[in-house]
């Protein structure tokens, strides 16, 4: 998500700054709100801050303890990511220490966590020594109300007008009224209340006899204009915040098997995605990633949802509603909107209000659109639920419209892309770099571009809309659409396969050349089915062969192409994400064995990630026994097709048949993947009621109980 290509970046027009990649801030999230904090839960520098609808609301936020900020011991974010939890020390202030120079007698204990738009903090003073202390507590505290693509690089002339801070006996309001009108708001609420708040500080007075401690509260809330201030205290607010992570828990199944490494790495996506899903009218939405990306995107959660389908069906229906509800309607060359498309990102800050960037709407994306409509047609395969796809139909057709209509312009059966003005995306693609459309000789494609993985999931599309045309009783819509994807797969083929390189070629450009490059989007051909029986072991050889196969995972590009770089964004690193489709798509076409050892190569990756963690992207350096795979160093972590990767190529490898209709579940050839020798799935929600499957390894093959 964070394009190093500053003149194409989704988020406009910011460069990775991979100087300050090893500045590793922490990060909180909670619906729209969610703050970079520094090592000590301090907020002082460079982006560190809360932010809420795309604005900074609150730049600093510091603790002092007599004048000096106390030294760190260590800190961590909770296995849930909800909470930070920092543990600091100081010198007793008496000056009285038998311990030497690096006298810890005054401990601070510091939580913080994010709900409904609030920053709490909980500070607990404990008095180490062996008199009686008394401690003056600063707390430091600025809002800028400087806009998220102010912070990442882009240059405003103008701002808007910064309010004198006012305050009371316990809490301070700091505003802005922005260029678009907009009062935002942050109001600090004190707990107990301090001695005095004067301007930008509010300060007590503590007096602490050996061994007792004290504690404070701070609550930071963000609105704008009529917005009610309604903060509950940190307990109720913990308490609250816990609740609503259990309850989306409770909507997904649950993975247990007999390898703890496996374990958790599965518990750290559902924990991930559950940090990034964000309560919306519509219901739950994954936005894309923290910090930068902490918004709705449509591509990102389509996937996110396809991957996580099986467990948790109930994310796809809140992507679907949540995209359907803003599905373009007008043509707006400024957004690349046009009547169907399905958004690529919306943004809610003064910045994109005033049109200074481009993304209050956005619809520059070519994929977007057909994913949508796969992802309708997989929900309704999985759950029956005919009433919800009967509501959303009406948007389905529009999607399907732009795809025959201002998708496909010329009117050759495929759909393309070009920006329709120079502030777009000129890559509209997944591979949305300047320089991840190429030819054979490393010159750039010139549009517009067919390709290779957007004819898959046209594909796919045709064949889930005529699926669910034929179960809301249209069969005649049905018979068409089943018509239109035949005759996709066979232009598909005469076309984008590569007899020579026994392979599909990349794109077509704007004179309808082939894209004759070796890259990862053929694996999508399979994901879909649009690849004909015949050539998908060709495929799949190569894909897992060692020019695509580094041992972490199957590269972007193969080795030996024009343009290939092992640390590049597009052209030659690994993308989990990508890799679940491709894995997707081998397990369709009866390779599960191969999709297992994906499953494998990304497991072991995510032992070496901090925190279990699979990234947006790594480098495609090759595997090398007892060493880490190379970090690119400025991947979004968490990030929510990351962490969707294991548990859609986990789907890869049982195979599990869903019927609602019957209620049964059923599993296809399965295969477990290395190191698993049992797995249980429980609470896999079928027909309204909870289902179990088992799967036991034995020297005869796999039991499925």
């Amino acid at each position: 998500m964070t394009n190093p290509n500053p003149l194409d970046d989704k988020t406009f027009p910011v460069a990775a700054d991979a100087i300050h990649a090893e500045d590793r801030p922490y990060t909180l999230k909670s619906d729209d709100c969610f703050a970079i904090l520094g090592i000590t839960g301090d907020m002082s520098a460079g982006s560190e801050g809360v932010y809420f609808h795309d604005t900074r609301h609150l730049s600093r936020l510091t603790v002092t303890l007599n004048g000096a900020r106390p030294r760190l011991l260590s800190g961590a974010i909770s296995t849930d990511n909800a909470t930070l939890v920092c543990d600091l020390a100081a010198a007793a202030p008496d000056g009285v220490t038998d311990m030497g120079d690096d006298a810890n007698e005054i401990s601070l204990r510091r939580e913080t966590f994010l709900w409904r738009g609030t920053r709490h903090d909980a500070l607990t003073l404990g008095n180490w020594s062996r008199t009686p202390q008394t401690l003056t507590v600063g707390i430091g505290f600025a809002a800028d109300f400087a806009d998220l693509f102010e912070i990442r690089g882009t240059k405003r002339a103008r701002h808007g007008m910064l309010e004198a801070p006012s305050t009371s006996a316990h809490c301070a309001t700091l505003a802005c009224r922005g260029l678009d009108g907009v009062r935002r708001w942050t109001r600090l609420d004190f707990d107990p209340k301090p001695a005095r708040i004067e301007g930008d500080e509010a300060q007590y007075r503590l007096t602490l006899a050996p061994g007792a401690t004290a504690r404070i509260a701070i609550a930071a809330q963000c609105g704008a204009d009529d917005d009610q201030a309604c903060i509950e205290n940190f307990r109720a607010a913990h308490k609250a915040a816990a609740r609503g992570r259990r309850a989306l828990r409770r909507q997904a199944a649950s993975v247990i098997t007999g390898n703890a490494l496996v374990n958790t790495a599965l518990l750290r996506a559902r924990d991930d995605l559950i940090m990034l899903t964000t309560a919306t009218e519509y219901g739950p939405y994954p936005y894309a990633g923290v910090p930068w990306f902490s918004t709705a995107f449509g591509r990102d959660a389509i996937i996110t949802a396809l991957q996580v389908l099986w467990l948790a069906p109930g994310l796809a229906r809140g992507v679907l509603g949540f995209l359907a509800a803003n599905q373009a309607t007008t043509t707006d060359a400024s957004a690349d909107a046009e009547p169907g498309k399905i958004l690529h990102e919306c943004r809610d800050g003064e910045m994109a209000r005033l049109g200074e960037v481009p993304f209050r709407r956005y619809y520059g994306s070519v994929d977007a659109t057909p994913l949508f409509v796969m992802l309708a047609g997989a929900y309704h395969a999985r759950t029956g639920d005919t009433a919800f796809i009967r509501s959303i139909w009406p948007n389905i057709e529009a999607a399907l419209g732009w795809i025959d209509g201002p998708g496909d312009e010329d009117g050759d059966g495929f759909v393309e892309y070009g920006r329709k003005t120079g502030h777009g995306l000129a890559n509209q693609g997944w591979k949305d770099s300047r320089d991840s459309i190429f030819h054979a000789d490393g010159t750039l494609a010139t549009g517009p571009i067919a390709l290779c993985e957007v004819q898959a999931y046209v594909y796919g599309a045709k064949t889930a809309a005529a699926g669910m045309a034929a179960a809301l009783g249209d069969a005649d819509r049905a018979t068409f659409l089943t018509t239109q994807a035949a005759g996709l797969r066979a232009r598909f083929d005469e076309l984008f396969w590569d007899d020579e390189q026994q392979f599909y070629v990349l794109a077509l450009d704007g004179a309808k050349r082939p894209c004759r490059v070796l890259a990862s989007n053929a694996g999508h051909a399979l994901f879909t089915g649009i690849a004909l029986p015949g050539r998908a072991e060709a495929v799949a050889t190569r894909l897992m062969g060692p020019d695509f196969f580094s041992g972490w995972g199957i590269r972007t590009l193969a080795r030996g192409q024009p343009r290939f770089n092992p640390m590049s964004y597009h052209n030659g690193s690994v993308w989990p994400h990508d890799n679940a489709l491709i894995g997707l798509g081998l397990a369709r076409y009866g390779y599960r064995a191969a999709a297992a050892h994906l499953f494998d190569a990304m497991l072991a990756t995510s032992a070496w990630a901090e925190r279990y963690r699979l990234p947006e992207l790594f480098c495609g350096f090759p595997r090398k026994p007892g060493h880490a795979p190379t970090a690119y160093p400025v991947a979004c972590a968490p990030q929510a097709w990351a962490a969707g990767t294991l548990p859609a190529l986990l789907d890869a490898c049982l195979g599990i048949r869903l019927d609602p209709a019957s209620g049964r579940a059923t599993a296809d050839s399965p295969v477990l993947p290395a190191g698993i020798d049992r797995l249980t799935i429980e609470n896999l929600g079928l027909g309204g009621q909870p289902v179990a499957l088992s799967f036991i390894r034995t020297e005869g093959g796999i039991i499925v109980g």
